[in-house]
């Protein structure tokens, strides 16, 4: 394999040029020639291709966003658009491709593995929900960005003795509400791997008021539900003055952490790896902090799953 093509696709997350930066600097290392696909599968089908060189990638290790930049492609779920993503790779004589990205982006990887152009896929996004990997690029920036937010809500409810509702984001998983809640000491975190009980919400602030609690901090994953309404139920159940803070896509911004570098650095190098090795139809991942890749239609076969038993010290550590 001689020349590859590198894309980012999905929501955007810290680390995703670190990733890019991997991608590029290590093919070139083995003397192939690297090009990069800009917009995502949109840029795919519509040939916005480039050639990158070292130069290319330089300087961009510490910004967050991606230099490639990305964007939504319902096209490319039609075969049509598989078929027109196919004829620019054929037209660049590209042959093979890293994703780097979520579900969606995988599942675009696995649809070109299945048409015979070899894509191995590298997990980048924020909310941590990628089967086959203890973490995702970007989740651990973005749980200090939300860290850093509650720290600093901490310190205007206990100075107006309020409960705050944060929403943080996660999409259908509660990684980033459970991670932050926990290491943020909130007082409850909802999130949809759990069922929880208003009641046993509203009971949980009533026991700390009635002990001389002035402020809570509650964590909503946004896959549970609106912040609004849960602050709705318990301001109806108690009496207790609520603020809502919403954080959005504040989560997605910022320089990427140490940790999420060194991830999306050795991800990258070992997509390439695989690629040069003949590997198509692969994702890599981190597991026990060791590097390791599985069949992406296994791999998008499986469900994300949780660590309860960090849901569970969560609730032991805010009585």
């Amino acid at each position: 394999m001689k020349r590859i093509g590198v894309l980012t696709s999905g929501g955007d997350s810290p680390g995703m040029n670190a990733a890019v930066r991997a991608v590029v600097r290590k093919a070139i290392y083995h003397n192939v020639e690297v090009y990069g696909i800009y917009h995502g599968y949109a840029g795919l089908i519509s040939g916005h291709i480039e050639k990158l060189e070292l130069g290319s990638v330089g300087d961009i290790i510490h910004r967050g966003g991606t230099k490639l930049y990305t964007a939504r492609c319902p096209e490319f779920k039609t075969l049509e658009g598989q078929m027109k993503g196919i004829e620019q790779l054929k037209k660049f004589g590209i042959e093979g491709i890293v994703v780097i990205g979520g579900d969606g982006s995988y599942q675009g990887a696995k649809k070109l593995t299945e048409h015979g152009f070899p894509c191995v896929g590298v997990p980048g996004t924020i909310d941590n929900d990628i089967p086959g990997t203890d973490f995702t690029i970007g989740f651990d920036t973005a749980l200090n960005t939300v860290i850093d937010a509650i720290d600093k809500i901490r310190d205007t409810a206990t100075s107006h003795e309020r409960t705050y509702v944060i929403e943080v984001m996660g999409r259908h998983a509660g990684d980033i509400a459970l991670w932050t809640g926990l290491s943020g000491g909130a007082e409850t975190i909802l999130i949809p791997e759990a069922n929880y009980d208003m009641e046993d919400v509203v009971a949980r602030l009533k026991r700390g008021h009635e002990r001389g609690k002035k402020h809570s901090i509650i964590i909503v994953a946004e896959g549970v539900g609106s912040a609004s309404d849960v602050s709705k139920q318990i301001e109806e159940a108690t009496n207790l003055e609520t603020r809502v803070t919403v954080l959005g896509h504040v989560q997605r911004g910022g320089s990427p952490s140490a940790f999420d570098r060194v991830l999306a650095s050795r991800l990258g190098a070992r997509a390439v790896e695989l690629l040069l090795e003949g590997k198509g139809g692969r994702c890599v991942g981190i597991q026990s902090n060791q590097i390791v890749d599985h069949d992406i239609i296994e791999a998008l076969a499986q469900k994300h799953t949780i660590d309860l038993s960090m849901y569970q010290l969560s609730q032991e550590l805010s009585i």
